[in-house]
Formats: C-alpha cells, sequence, structure tokens
C-alpha cells in the first residue's frame, strides 16, 4: 500500500513537471504571450508528453528505484526516459497537429524536465543523506586508503543507520587524489600525515582499508598508527572487496598477525592436489592447531579419506563436526589413539592403508617438558618412530613430520626430542619406499599455549603482563600460513629432507606485549603494567634455524627452504633409542645425559 502510494506521488509529480516545463518553454518562445495558432499545439504537446514520459518512466524502471541512495545509473535512466519520451512526444504532436512543435520548445522542454526529474529525486536523496546532519555522539574516522574499499566504507558508514562512525578525512599516499573530495571527505595526504590529521580532525578510529597492499607496507603504515592511543580497524581481505562482500560487518579490530607483515602464501595448487588428490591422508594430532588446520587446508583437495587421529576426543570432535559442515563431500573418519600405541597405530594403518601421513602430534610445552622428560621422550620420540615404522611397513607414499626450529642446538628436552624424532625419519628415508621429510618452523600465531592467548588473558584481567626477558626473541608465523606451507613442503619432499620455512624477521617479546596492549586500547605501563619473570627452564634467549652442519638450498617456493641432510646411520640412531628406553622414568639429569649423547648439540639450561 505505502509503496502503491509512494509510486502515485511520482507519477503525478512527473506530470507536473512535463505540464511546467512545457508551458514555461512556450512561454518563454514567444515571450509571454503565446500565439493563438499555438495555444492549442501547447495542451495537446503537453497532454501527449505526459503519457509518453510516464510510459518512459515505466519502461525504464524510475519508479523502481531508491532514490536514496541515487547515483550515476539513476541518472542514465532518467537520461534515457526522457531523450525517448520527449523525441516520441515530438514526432506524435508534428503527426497529430501537422504543425511541428518550435524547436527552441523542444530543446528547453527537454532539459527543463531533465533538471526537475533528476533534481527532485537527487534533492531526496541529499534531505535523507546523512552528509548534512552528522550525530554528535558517533565517532570520527579516519579512512586510509581511498581507493574503491576505503571509497565503499565511507559511503557504508554514512548512509547505513546502524553506523557508529562518520568518515571526516581520507589517507592516501597517491599524490593525485591528495586534496581532493570523495562524497565530501578531504583526501589529507598521505602517510606522514596520519599524526597530524588525528590531532586536526579529533580522529577517534582509524581504518585501514588497503586489502591490496603488500602486507609489508601495511605493518609500515599500523606502526605508524601504533604511536597513537587512537583505536586501529582494518578491512582484512582483497576478496571480499572483488566480490563485493565489504560491509561494515568486515571491518574487524587490526590483530598481531596483521603486524607480522607477511603476504599471503602463494601455493602451487597442482602440486598439492597431485600427492593428496583421491588418497588415503592421515593427521595425527588432528585436534591440535596445526593439525587442525591442516585437516582444513587438505579437505578442498577432495582426498579419498581423510583420517583424523588424536588422544584428545573432545579435540577431534570439533575438528569433525567443523569438516563435515564445511566439507560434507570429504569422507572422514575419527581414530581415538596414542602415538605411544604401537599396536594400536599399526592396526590403524593395516585397516586404513594411508598413502599420505602429516605426523603434528608431539607434546610441545617446554617448561612442563623440562619437568617430565620422560613424558616428552615417550611421545616426541617413541611416538614419532611407531607412526614412522607403520607408514614404512605399510608403503605409505609420504610421511611429513611438524618439528620445530627449537630441535636446533636444542637448549631444552622438547627440543632435543624434535631432533631425536627429525634423525629417526632422516634416518629411516635413507632406505625406505616411503618419502619422509621433516618440516621445521618457529612460533605460530595463537597456537594452544602460545604466548599471545596467554597475554590477551593477562589483558583481560587488567594485567600485569609477563615476559621473561626484555631481550628475548621469537620467529611467529600465522597457522594458516604454517599449514600452508607444510602442505607444499610435502610435494617437494624426495626422502630425509629437512624443510625450513622462511620466518621473516624475528620478533621481540617486548615489542609484542606492547603492541597487544596498545591493541586493546590500553597504554603500556600505564594502564597495564610488565612485568619481568626471568628466563624459564629449557628457553633460550633467540631461536635458530639451522644446525651448524646444515646449509640451505632453494625450493621452487620462495618461503620453502632445504637443509642439508645429516648422514645418520639407522643401526645408530635405533641404538640411541634403545638406550633412551632403558632410562625412562629415572631421575631428570640421567636422561638428560643420555639425551645429550644422542643430540651433541644439546645443551640444557634448565
Amino acid at each position: 500500500m505505502l509503496q502503491s502510494r509512494r509510486k502515485m506521488l511520482l507519477i503525478l509529480l512527473d506530470i507536473a513537471i512535463v505540464a511546467v516545463s512545457i508551458y514555461t518553454s512556450y512561454y518563454i518562445r514567444f515571450d509571454g504571450s503565446i500565439t493563438f495558432e499555438y495555444s492549442r499545439q501547447v495542451w495537446s504537446y503537453m497532454a501527449i508528453s505526459a503519457c509518453l514520459g510516464t510510459i518512459c518512466a515505466v519502461v525504464f524502471k524510475l519508479y523502481n528505484r531508491i532514490w536514496q541512495y541515487a547515483s550515476v545509473g539513476e541518472i542514465v535512466s532518467i537520461l534515457k526516459a526522457v531523450t525517448v519520451a520527449c523525441t516520441a512526444s515530438y514526432l506524435l504532436t508534428w503527426g497529430i497537429s501537422g504543425k511541428t512543435v518550435p524547436l527552441s520548445v523542444v530543446l528547453r522542454t527537454y532539459e527543463t524536465i531533465l533538471l526537475l526529474m533528476g533534481g527532485s529525486r537527487f534533492m531526496w536523496r541529499m534531505i535523507r543523506d546523512n552528509y548534512y546532519k552528522k550525530k554528535e555522539h558517533q565517532g570520527r574516522a579516519m579512512i586510509i586508503g581511498a581507493g574503491d574499499c576505503g571509497s565503499f566504507i565511507a559511503k557504508e558508514l554514512k548512509h547505513n543507520p546502524a553506523s557508529t562512525l562518520y568518515p571526516v578525512a581520507f589517507i592516501d599516499d597517491n599524490p593525485f587524489k591528495i586534496k581532493q573530495q570523495i562524497y565530501g571527505i578531504p583526501v589529507v595526504g598521505g602517510r606522514e600525515k596520519i599524526l597530524e590529521a588525528i590531532e586536526e580532525h579529533k580522529i577517534t578510529e582509524i581504518i585501514l582499508a588497503i586489502p591490496s597492499v603488500p602486507q609489508e607496507e601495511v605493518s609500515k603504515i599500523i606502526d605508524i598508527c601504533k604511536r597513537t592511543e587512537v583505536q586501529l580497524k582494518i578491512i582484512p581481505r582483497l576478496d571480499d572487496v572483488i566480490h563485493g562482500k565489504v560491509t561494515l560487518n568486515e571491518i574487524r579490530n587490526v590483530e598481531v598477525e596483521d603486524l607480522l607483515g607477511r603476504d599471503p602464501v602463494r601455493v602451487d595448487l597442482q602440486g598439492i592436489a597431485d600427492y593428496v588428490s583421491n588418497k588415503v591422508v592421515l593427521i595425527t594430532g588432528a585436534g591440535g592447531s596445526i593439525g587442525s588446520e591442516l585437516c582444513r587446508q587438505i579437505a578442498p583437495y577432495q582426498p579419498e579419506k581423510l583420517l583424523l587421529l588424536g588422544h584428545g576426543e573432545n579435540s577431534i570432535y570439533n575438528i569433525e563436526n567443523e569438516l563435515r559442515r564445511t566439507y560434507p563431500k570429504v569422507k572422514i573418519e575419527s581414530i581415538i589413539a596414542d602415538v605411544q600405541d604401537k599396536a594400536r597405530i599399526y592396526k590403524v594403518f593395516e585397516e586404513f592403508q594411508p598413502k599420505v601421513v602429516f605426523h603434528a602430534a608431539a607434546h610441545k610445552h617446554v617448561p612442563l617438558m623440562e619437568k617430565n622428560p620422560s613424558e616428552a621422550i615417550k611421545n616426541n620420540v617413541f611416538g614419532t618412530r611407531n607412526v614412522a615404522d607403520a607408514a614404512d611397513l605399510y608403503g605409505a607414499e609420504r610421511f611429513v613430520l611438524i618439528s620445530t626450529d627449537k630441535a636446533v642446538n636444542p637448549t631444552s628436552i622438547m627440543g632435543a626430542t624434535k631432533r631425536i624424532a627429525e634423525m629417526y625419519i632422516q634416518s629411516l628415508g635413507r632406505s625406505s619406499r616411503t618419502k619422509f621429510a621433516a618440516v621445521r618452523f618457529g612460533n605460530v600465531l595463537g597456537s594452544r599455549g602460545s604466548v599471545i592467548p596467554f597475554f590477551k588473558e593477562q589483558i583481560a584481567r587488567g594485567g600485569p603482563v609477563t615476559v621473561t626477558h626484555p631481550e628475548m626473541i621469537r620467529y611467529f608465523m600465522t597457522i594458516p600460513e604454517a599449514s600452508q606451507l607444510v602442505i607444499q613442503a610435502g610435494a617437494y619432499a624426495q626422502g630425509g629432507e629437512v624443510f625450513i620455512l622462511d620466518m621473516g624477521k624475528p620478533v621481540k617479546i617486548m615489542d609484542l606485549a606492547r603492541d597487544l596492549i596498545r591493541l586493546s586500547g590500553l597504554r603500556p605501563e600505564m594502564d597495564i603494567k610488565i612485568e619481568y619473570t626471568g628466563i624459564r627452564p629449557g628457553e633460550k634467549l633467540y631461536e635458530e634455524l639451522l644446525t651448524d652442519e646444515e646449509g640451505l638450498t632453494s625450493t621452487l617456493h620462495n618461503r620453502i627452504f632445504i637443509g642439508k641432510p645429516t648422514n645418520i646411520s639407522r643401526a645408530d640412531i635405533e641404538m640411541e633409542i634403545r638406550r633412551l628406553e632403558k632410562v625412562l622414568g629415572e631421575n631428570g639429569e640421567i636422561i638428560k645425559d643420555v639425551v645429550k649423547h644422542v643430540v651433541p648439540g644439546f645443551v640444557n639450561v634448565s
């Protein structure tokens, strides 16, 4: 009912516009005194134009548009409708009356109708547009990036009634855009003007709308914004802009991942598909941070069956439900098993015959493993041996061990056990038909037990944030990035390699703590205190990615490198593992002495 009334009002308005336009055109043409011979033509021309004008407006759907959001498309439609209507009215009037309408009248009528029809509709948009009526309670936003994405976000912020922000300034490094306006919002300058613009325009929130800019540049811009206390938000994905998905809901807080300055991983889709598609793929530790992400990354490649093996039933249950919901066509088998249980692992391989194995099951907490060295050995060494031996025995094509930078010149039991696991699969790879490889990388952001969730919990409690040492440095990468590179490295495996992932620049844990506090809208040392607790058992100030004897060669991927395989005899490593078996449950120092014999680079600092 309301829509019909609105359409009728618009039709009446347009008829009135046509009538006024024609009458005033004749009036001006004849200097205020329309001659008798043209007076009858005025009314016939007016009636014909009103009828044809209404028909053309309906044909070009001028009454089916929401003029509050009128733009170029609506202007073009008005232009088409008026042009066709005026041309047809001129010809029809000429045909009926036998007398042409004066050309000056036709042109002036055409101009006036265009002006009044377009003007009336865009006046309605101006009345409804928030441009002229900013709400005082709204925050003031500065948008970094005056491209398509930034412009779209500015338009959304201005027109969306749910918006709590109003855009007042753009920042863009393009010199041709500086001092220009977009939707009435000035482009005040490049990134060097960020701090000045925040003060001048009383900015309460910054939105980074530069999804196509390399992550390294985004990180540099974030570094500038971090000097202020203004809240930072970001539009994260270029795909969202391409597919028109950018809405206010896509604007999220800047996270630590954005500070790393790492571009998305480029993967060889065909190379991965060749060894994963239509194969039975087993992932141990499938409920963990890396294991579950490996499941998510592998599922789209349509494996014949995806085996989710884990010790914790809740985590396996969660990832199974997620995968069944997201990838309903993928066959999934959940297996509750402990990699330390050799008979159970062999039974799994006998039943399912996996062709590709990603071994992510491990104990990884450094201080905990220092206190429980026997458990670290049982899980990280014997568990790896069980899975690797089963892969060899039952003819798996590839076996990829998830390792860690802590395995290089280890100072902890956890790192040393992961190094022994690397050594074991390297020795196995020398004679096995299975292509064994290890992938070594540093810390992953957001993994269970990592420093990021720990810091966030401390900040949520009001602090203090505890840092072990002001000079502590670590390598970081995101969980999806690490998982994608692990899968890609599996495609390059020929047997016995240790792949090293490019971790980028190392990050100071102190800087990470400060950034997290700032990103939470708080001030380091003022709102949230930072305290030093001292280096924990097994920790070292910085991590390494290569042992002294390992060289480094490149692969086809710019973020994956190969450490030179070490010459390890299978008989020797098995003898050392038997020695470890004999000291299980003994005093920690006795265990560490044996571990040091197996891993000469092991220097325990606890």
